[in-house]
């Protein structure tokens, strides 16, 4: 391992350490944003860990800087031959982060069973990783006194959405209407939800004032919350080795969100059928930009499209093999276009013949 990234995945596992302590300890002064602060930290040294031990930057050419949380999980999920990590683990890492920011900068009163899912998760995903990037096993890490998080049996997300809102609106009776209370309960709920459907940022005030009136008025969580409807938790083992995984619905796909989007996540779990996001066939593609199929493929592999999860994906229906492109691969090969010729870019492969 090299020993720049020897040295990050020891911090990671420190932060780790720490957090699995801090979320143990009797006293609760503190308490909460302590453990969000140091688990966020430990995943953004793992990450950077990992990239670089896969062979990957965390650096921009002539940053004095490394790069951030964000683009450490865009890089991990889409960058080719270095990614690590699948859509479901990019959620629990993005909402873990919000959690963190909001714990550090603002107010965010969250449950022992919301605080408690998303430690125990944060837990899985890191052995999971260590694992998977490093070969190695978390209890390796962790001092033979120390064990895992694991303090109650897991419950759904459906039974802590609605345990907590029903707290909430018994907040907003009349004659206990105390909505700084309200707002910081509702922070980690909506956090939770806007991180799933690719929001980036904390809720504003007028975002969790709209909420609870939404729920006073006898909205359901489901309604409230579209989000964290549309995933679940996954729980396997016992004790010490109690895994929980963040996991989405059936049918419900998450989608790599464009870098640069302003307000938006790196990834975003949409109600929407994938095969009309990805609407383009090989032929189709070719059609559109007025030109012949192997053209058409030989301008796809020169951009590279087929490793850019949001505009090139294989489906299998059935015992058939489907390959699709999105409305973006149609629109970087436009641009392209603009700037180098089709003919020029076929030349430049010698003929040679490309897969469709």
């Amino acid at each position: 391992m090299k020993r720049e990234a020897k040295l990050l995945l020891e911090k990671a596992c420190d932060s780790l350490v720490l957090s699995i302590e801090l979320f143990n300890r009797p006293n609760d002064r503190g308490r909460v944003s302590s453990t969000l602060i140091q688990l966020d930290h430990a995943f953004e040294m793992l990450l950077k860990a990992a990239l670089l031990h896969r062979g990957g930057r965390i650096r921009e050419k002539r940053a004095k800087e490394t790069i951030g949380f964000d683009a450490c999980v865009r890089r991990a999920l889409s960058d080719g031959k270095h990614k690590f990590l699948t859509e479901e683990q990019a959620l629990v890492l993005q909402t873990i982060n919000g959690l963190r920011d909001a714990a550090q900068h603002h107010l965010l009163d969250i449950s022992e069973g919301q605080l408690y899912v998303h430690i125990q998760s944060g837990v899985t995903l890191i052995r999971d990783l260590l694992k998977k990037v490093f070969n190695e096993d978390l209890v390796t890490h962790l001092p033979m006194r120390v064990l895992p998080v694991s303090t109650s049996p897991p419950t759904t997300l459906a039974t802590l959405f609605e345990s907590e809102v029903e707290e909430i609106k018994k907040l907003l009776r009349p004659g206990k209407r105390r909505q700084i209370e309200v707002m910081a309960r509702l922070r980690p709920l909506a956090i939770l939800d806007s991180t799933i459907q690719g929001e980036k940022g904390q809720p504003s005030d007028a975002d969790l004032r709209r909420m609870s009136k939404d729920l006073l008025a006898g909205k359901t969580w489901v309604d409230a919350f579209k989000g964290a409807s549309a995933v679940e938790i996954t729980a396997d083992g016992a004790g010490p080795s109690l895994s929980l995984r963040l996991s989405k619905k059936e049918g419900i796909p998450i989608q790599l969100v464009a870098e640069g989007t302003p307000g938006a996540s790196v990834v975003a779990v949409k109600r929407v059928n994938e095969l009309d996001f990805y609407n383009l066939g090989a032929k189709q593609l070719a059609e559109k930009i007025n030109t012949s199929m192997p053209k058409a493929i030989a301008v796809v592999d020169h951009l590279k499209l087929r490793s850019e999860p949001d505009c090139y994906k294989e489906f299998k229906i059935g015992s058939l093999l489907h390959k699709r492109y999105s409305q973006k691969a149609l629109d970087e090969i436009t641009v392209a276009l603009t700037k180098e010729n089709i003919d020029d870019i076929w030349a430049s492969r010698n003929g040679k013949k490309a897969k469709s």
